[in-house]
């Protein structure tokens, strides 16, 4: 077996199974962040590693500084999804020894403007000679209990809702995205969102998670969905990158969520998309989203 034959999550499922999870671990692999009970309070730590490649991620010719702000944002958004705030990072680099200086130096500039705009600690990580440049960014972040959000607690009946709109973030979105941090401790301080997570591998890979996790079925309204301009329907289910929050809201909470919503954040669209519903009812002609290792030719190297 070779790993372009499994989809990302089931190469995942091999590598994970049997490893120690240690002490008081509350959420480990299968959401958007690590949840681990913090010694001695309420609040709860986030754990969260990412990283982006050149080839992958970004191109060889995209701006340093946006690929650096892509780097640590895309960590942060993990955090939000999990209604929390994200505190310090860890940050490794991975570069041929040709590559400029001032290449990385710019990067860094970058990824340390969003950390300080987050209130974001850069507190060390590591360099790494390689064949390709790439950046990893690992995150710890807190929320407090009663603030947790998971994909797994979504209920049948549970409505559908995106931030933003879907398609198109090869025009340069991948790159300037901002994470819905705000968003999204606003949701949790309020009670109007019971399951959530970021839409970064396309709407049609990751609504599937999030109701496979909540051991639900989903129905979506292919009208509703929110799309960039000049921007298909495809496009806005597969493209991936949109970085925006997908969540689920009891039915009885939907008014008030949608006054509330208006008021706190007038300038971005909210759109109900569908609902959740028991399993074995979902949308049948759903196309995949993007996958780092499914459907790989036998020459293709990821």
């Amino acid at each position: 077996m070779k790993i372009r034959d499994l989809d990302e999550d089931g190469f995942l499922e091999i590598l994970l199974k049997g490893l120690p999870t240690g002490r008081n671990l509350i959420v480990g692999p299968g959401d958007d962040c690590a949840v681990v009970k913090a010694p001695g309070g309420r609040e709860l730590l986030l754990l969260k590693t990412d990283c982006v490649v050149e080839g992958i991620h970004y191109l060889p010719d995209d701006d340093p500084a946006r690929v650096g702000r892509k780097a640590i944002n895309r960590a942060i958004s993990d955090i939000a999804a999990m209604g929390g705030e994200p505190h310090y990072a860890l940050v490794t680099i991975f570069s041929p020894p040709e590559v400029p200086v001032a290449y990385w130096k710019a990067l860094y500039e970058g990824l340390g403007a969003a950390a300080e705009r987050h209130s974001i600690g850069v507190v060390g990580g590591e360099t790494t000679r390689a064949p390709m440049k790439a950046v990893s960014v690992s995150l710890v972040g807190k929320v407090e209990s009663q603030r947790l959000l998971l994909r797994s607690t979504g209920k049948p009946t549970d409505r559908l809702f995106v931030t933003g709109t879907l398609g198109g973030s090869l025009a340069g979105k991948h790159l300037d995205f901002e994470p819905r941090l705000a968003e999204s401790r606003w949701l949790g301080a309020h009670g109007h969102a019971r399951a959530m997570m970021d839409l970064s591998d396309g709407l049609a890979s990751d609504l599937p998670r999030l109701a496979a996790a909540s051991q639900c079925g989903f129905v979506i309204d292919s009208t509703a969905i929110p799309r960039n301009p000049r921007r298909t329907l495809h496009q806005a289910l597969t493209d991936g990158e949109d970085y925006e929050l997908l969540f689920a809201t009891p039915p009885r909470l939907v008014d008030r969520l949608r006054r509330g919503w208006e008021n706190a954040f007038p300038k971005l669209r909210l759109t109900e998309i569908g609902h959740l519903c028991e399993p074995g009812s979902s949308f049948s002609s759903m196309p995949r989203g993007f996958d780092h290792f499914f459907s790989l030719p036998a020459n293709s190297s990821p």
